[in-house]
């Protein structure tokens, strides 16, 4: 058998099956459904099996379509770990960086800096993969992931980049008019901006009941950290969210620090990554979010950040 008249195909092959539609498989790689579905028709006629059940519903796996997208995954994997280690060899900067955070942190703490980024180092293409969802690099092929709270990812490399820590704020203006409370104790009859469908309870639902013994009585809720920031700084309430999303506006004067977090939680930011080495695109990148950090949060420390200054090479962070 020519191996690679399958071969070629099985990145095609787990596309599909991850989507679970030639449909969108399609759209992906931007060819019609019906060129997709000859390709597929191809893999199994050379294989000699059949690797899908077809049906008006979509598609499902066979056994012999589970045992191959299995294999693939894995093949595939050491074939994307084999080429950045090999193009990380090469000192210059360039080639797709695919990086996957949280829309709000990509929209705070990466954007502002990414033209004066892309100005240095023009060579280089960034993917950006905003969502919700824990990513893990080694399974969707990305550089790296920014994730915030505990890891639990033992297999890959963390580097701890700043520090999550939670404050009540509001705009100055909204504490002219109604007063500034000095705790939970001072909040009765204040405005308060609480996240709206909170299941991890990491808003004002962590502190209020828990450390006043009062039921939340708020002025507005939703379920974007962003949305919540902005409805403060615009003089709603008072809002209780982690430093990093409002950091900057700290800074400007465009919300004050109502009080710290009575709790004084404490979550590490960390990029996580796959591969040990860390391949010179991501190396800087990783330098000039620190950087960014550092005006914003004061962190990560400057002895930490002077490391990621000094070399290019050191990627060797320790594993979590």
């Amino acid at each position: 058998m020519d191996i690679y008249r399958y071969t070629e195909n099985l990145s095609l092959f787990v596309d599909i099956a991850r989507s679970g539609s030639f449909s969108s498989a399609a759209r992906k790689h931007g060819v019609n459904p019906s060129s997709i579905m000859r390709k597929i028709d191809m893999l199994e006629n050379v294989m000699g099996i059949r690797l899908f059940i077809r049906s008006t519903r979509g598609l499902i796996l066979t056994d012999s379509g589970e045992a191959l997208f299995e294999r693939s995954v894995n093949i595939l994997d050491a074939l994307s770990d084999m080429h950045s280690e090999i193009v990380s060899l090469d000192k210059e900067y360039r080639g797709i960086l695919r990086v996957s955070c949280l829309p709000t942190f990509a929209k705070l703490h990466i954007l502002p800096w990414m033209s004066e980024f892309k100005q240095h180092y023009p060579d280089i293409d960034l993917v950006l993969d905003l969502t919700e969802r824990l990513t893990n690099p080694s399974v969707e092929r990305l550089d790296a992931v920014i994730r915030i709270g505990k890891l639990k990812d033992s297999a890959l490399y963390a580097t701890h980049i700043a520090s999550q820590r939670w404050v009540a704020c509001a705009n100055p203006a909204y504490l002219q008019r109604h007063g500034h409370p000095k705790g939970l104790h001072e909040l009765e009859g204040h405005h308060l901006l609480d996240k709206y469908q909170d299941p991890h309870t990491i808003c004002w639902s962590r502190i209020m009941y828990r450390e006043s013994g009062k039921a939340i009585n708020t002025y507005l809720r939703c379920n974007d950290f962003d949305a919540l920031r902005l409805a403060a700084v615009h003089g709603l309430g008072i809002a209780f969210l982690p430093n990093w999303v409002v950091g900057t506006d700290l800074q400007t004067g465009n919300l004050v620090k109502v009080f710290d977090d009575p709790q004084q939680q404490v979550q590490g930011i960390h990029l996580l990554r796959a591969l040990p080495k860390m391949p010179p695109k991501l190396t800087v990148f990783l330098q000039a979010l620190c950087a960014h950090l550092v005006n914003v949060l004061g962190e990560p420390s400057s002895e930490t950040f002077n490391d990621y200054s000094n070399t290019l090479t050191d990627a060797n962070a320790h594993g979590t």
